[in-house]
């Protein structure tokens, strides 16, 4: 199987795009994977996360291997959820890991200085803090609203955010049932990136809902800007 240490150009900060897209096997059966995130891609989406817990080692880094390739083609980014070492035989672009996944130390000497690696901190800063001191890429905080693919993690308060921008110095990711109508809060709380699975994935037209989920993403932009602006005052 193909290995390689990345050498990508590594930046301070890195940009994962307005969503970061979660697959889900259940929504994802087979051949509807590439299918759904062919669609994903083309409509704009820059980051695609692949997270499947329930197959088999073997199966998971063929997926891999094809998922990079399938980003390579539109200038996206394939991260591997938890899994340093399948991060690293596909060459993806950098791991995801949860609190049982291993350091942050141990991901980067394994997949260089260029790869992304993001932190879950769930709903709580001091993991943001430690992720940051070792290094991470991004953060991630969440559940904010409920969530089908984690229904029973604990619910985030989105005050978590304002502190995490005031005081994490890398980008911000919010996960947890996000939706068109429920994006604004996030953004305006601190969030630069919004994770989002099922209301991606789980629409029949991947490439409707992408489009619909950034062009709710920039309303939200504008409106926070625009409230902004009101505040401002003039000279």
């Amino acid at each position: 199987m193909l290995r390689r240490r990345l050498t990508r150009k590594c930046h301070p900060l890195i940009s994962l795009g307005p969503l970061y897209a979660i697959t889900d096997p259940q929504l994802l059966p087979g051949e509807r994977l590439f299918d759904a995130v062919s669609q994903a891609l083309a409509a704009g989406i820059k980051t695609i996360q692949l997270r499947d817990k329930s197959t088999g080692d073997a199966f998971l880094a063929l997926q891999a291997l094809r998922l990079v390739a399938l980003c390579e083609e539109y200038g996206a980014r394939c991260i591997i959820n938890d899994r340093v070492d399948i991060a690293f035989s596909c060459g993806a672009h950098g791991v995801h890991l949860g609190q049982g996944d291993g350091s942050v130390a141990d991901a980067r000497r394994s997949l260089g200085d260029a790869a992304i690696i993001g932190v879950t901190c769930h709903t709580d800063l001091e993991l943001a803090r430690r992720a940051r001191d070792e290094g991470a890429s991004y953060v991630a905080f969440g559940r904010f609203f409920p969530s089908n693919t984690k229904p029973m993690a604990d619910a985030a308060d989105i005050d978590i955010l304002r502190q995490a921008s005031v005081e994490i110095a890398l980008p911000i990711v919010a996960i947890g049932g996000i939706r068109p109508d429920n994006m604004a809060p996030l953004l305006q709380s601190g969030a630069q990136t919004l994770a989002v699975c099922h209301s991606l994935f789980g629409s029949p037209d991947v490439s409707t809902a992408t489009a619909s989920l950034l062009a709710a993403y920039q309303q939200s932009r504008g409106i926070i800007s625009a409230s902004h602006d009101s505040r401002t005052p003039s000279n």
